[in-house]
């Protein structure tokens, strides 16, 4: 198999297969002379065209440092002989509208994403994309764009920040969500809270645990999208700006072999993908996203696929929200990369899955070194993990036919049974919880938060339970999402919604709802026959989302068992 630096002799022709439709037809006469306009010359017009996609925003420390990933990039992608031309696709910070109805865009910039570079790739004749995200949703929407085109793509993702010790204790801002409660509950002063949002998140990069960001970048690089190892190197780092200049010499080979997502995504890829989420500990988010790649790949893949992955894999990761440890300090012990490996030797993952390398998953991992051969915790052994399964559950009952997800760590329990306290919002939620009206033993319910209205993260909810010390006594149940950096005994994603009629939208003040993981179960314990009769005298709220872009995707999307898709059939 060549390496990179083998291939000297571009054969830039059969790399523009669609640039050359522009820059090559004598009847685009306003094409070429606009190519001029922005400095590229006739020898240039002969290069292949490689679109830079940035989720670059300045109001977001995740993101506000892609700009400069984007010029190492475009510097790489010149020097061997193409031509990079930087665009933005938008991204918003679920962490700033976390709790407000900001939060209801979130889930819908995974799709203007996906739009926005499929729909700058496709007007501008593009050769190949490389997107660089940073943020939760800009994970699957540059992935969904780059299935949709379809042509040599990467993914370069951002990276972390780095944490922060004060007074003798690590603070990240997937924490920050747990102090409104400590305050309520008098835990901490409000001088105390102000004192640990400024020090929680002071530099560029994404959350540093493994959030949704975070998971997405892991699952990316197991699924053969992105690099060895970038998934783990910090933003800030000096590797990650080796990693942009190298991107130029892959991209070349992926052209010249014409290697394009299709290749790369497959279904074996994408279980993966699953079954990294599922042994390192990530966010129930990856469910949601998973499928709504897989349907953009027209791979069948089902909700119900991801449990038996679940349940053969063993969950070896010690990272934050679960466990000890932060992306960075992966990067400290070698990276994804020797996490990768150890599911290899073990037997979990398909290593003859293709790369975006151009060579397969084990070999790019085969100068690996192995995972017993290091003195650390931050990934346990296959043979001594932390729990013999993954911590992915998927609900169905009564409350839940099409399914619900749940990350239960196992410090939770494995069953709860309690009275309902049922709120038609988290806005209601929390000013009950202001009011110290949930008790210890409720199951609280938070419906008509799904896909038809935005679908927010429940984060502050679940912070709030946290903070206050009643995440061991009371379970929450939603058909809205949960952030990555949520933990406690909380189940999302609940199908189908309540705003559609859903079981979730029957349930009232006081019916006993028993979640049972280990029969992956989740019912509320009131007839069929009463059921029936709730459903006949319910009457359907207004919708939450009622103009531009959430109303239209209101209109369009699909169920979160579907992964929340709007590219359906007409």
């Amino acid at each position: 198999m060549s390496t990179l630096e083998d291939i000297e002799d571009f054969p830039t022709d059969s790399c523009r297969q669609y640039s050359v439709k522009l820059t090559d037809d004598p009847r685009q006469n306003t094409s070429q002379t606009f190519f001029y306009g922005i400095g590229l010359n006739e020898a240039d017009q002969k290069k292949p065209f490689v679109g830079i996609s940035s989720c670059w925003i300045e109001g977001n420390p995740c993101n506000n440092h892609l700009d400069q990933l984007a010029a190492w990039a475009k510097k790489s992608i010149e020097q061997n002989g193409m031509n990079g031309l930087r665009f933005n696709a938008i991204s918003i910070s679920d962490a700033i509208s976390m709790g407000t109805e900001g939060m209801r865009y979130s889930l819908l910039s995974r799709e203007i994403i996906a739009d926005s570079v499929e729909t700058v790739t496709e007007c501008l004749h593009y050769d190949a994309n490389i997107s660089i995200p940073n943020c939760d949703k800009n994970m699957p929407g540059v992935i969904m764009a780059q299935v949709r085109i379809n042509r040599p793509s990467i993914v370069i993702y951002g990276g972390s920040m780095y944490v922060k010790e004060h007074k003798g204790k690590i603070y990240d801002v997937g924490q920050t969500s747990e102090l409104y409660g400590q305050m309520i509950a008098g835990l901490i002063t409000n001088e105390e809270r102000i004192e640990i949002n400024k020090i929680s998140s002071d530099c560029s990069g994404s959350c540093p645990g493994l959030y949704t960001a975070n998971t997405m970048a892991v699952a990316i690089e197991a699924m053969g999208m992105s690099l060895p190892n970038s998934s783990s190197t910090p933003a800030l780092h000096e590797e990650k700006e080796k990693e942009c200049l190298k991107i130029g010499a892959v991209m070349k080979r992926l052209l010249v072999r014409n290697i394009k997502p299709l290749d790369i995504i497959t279904r074996k890829s994408l279980e993966n993908a699953i079954t990294a989420v599922c042994a390192i500990g990530g966010s129930t988010n990856a469910v949601l996203h998973i499928l709504a790649i897989a349907h953009t790949a027209n791979i069948r893949l089902d909700i119900k696929d991801f449990q038996p992955i679940s349940d053969r894999v063993p969950y070896i990761g010690n990272l934050k929200p679960s466990g000890k440890y932060f992306m960075p300090d992966l990067h400290n012990v070698g990276g994804t990369s020797i996490f990768l490996k150890h599911l290899l030797d073990n037997g979990y993952l398909n290593g003859d899955c293709l790369t975006v390398t151009g060579t397969t998953l084990s070999e790019n991992l085969a100068n690996t070194p192995s995972l017993e051969d290091l003195k650390q915790d931050v990934i346990f052994s296959c043979k001594t993990p932390k729990k013999a399964t993954s911590n992915l559950k998927l609900l169905h009952g009564n409350l839940a036919p099409e399914g619900s997800v749940a990350k239960i760590s196992g410090k939770e329990g494995h069953f709860f049974k309690g009275p309902a306290i049922v709120f038609d919002s988290e806005k209601e939620m929390l000013e009950s919880f202001k009011h110290q009206q949930i008790k210890k033993g409720m199951v609280v319910v938070i419906r008509f938060e799904g896909p038809k209205n935005g679908m927010p993260e429940m984060l502050y909810p679940t912070g709030a339970l946290v903070g206050a010390n009643l995440s061991q006594h009371c379970a929450l149940v939603t058909d809205g999402r949960f952030s990555g950096a949520s933990h406690g005994f909380i189940i999302g994603h609940v199908s189908p919604e309540g705003f559609n009629g859903g079981p979730i939208a029957l349930v009232q003040n006081h019916d006993v709802i028993t979640i049972d993981i280990d029969n992956l179960s989740l019912q509320v314990h009131i007839s069929e026959e009463e059921m029936e009769n709730r459903r006949e005298h319910w009457i359907k709220p207004p919708l939450k989302c009622k103009h531009g872009s959430l109303r239209k995707f209101a209109k369009v999307v699909q169920s979160a068992s579907k992964g929340c898709v709007t590219d359906c059939p007409i």
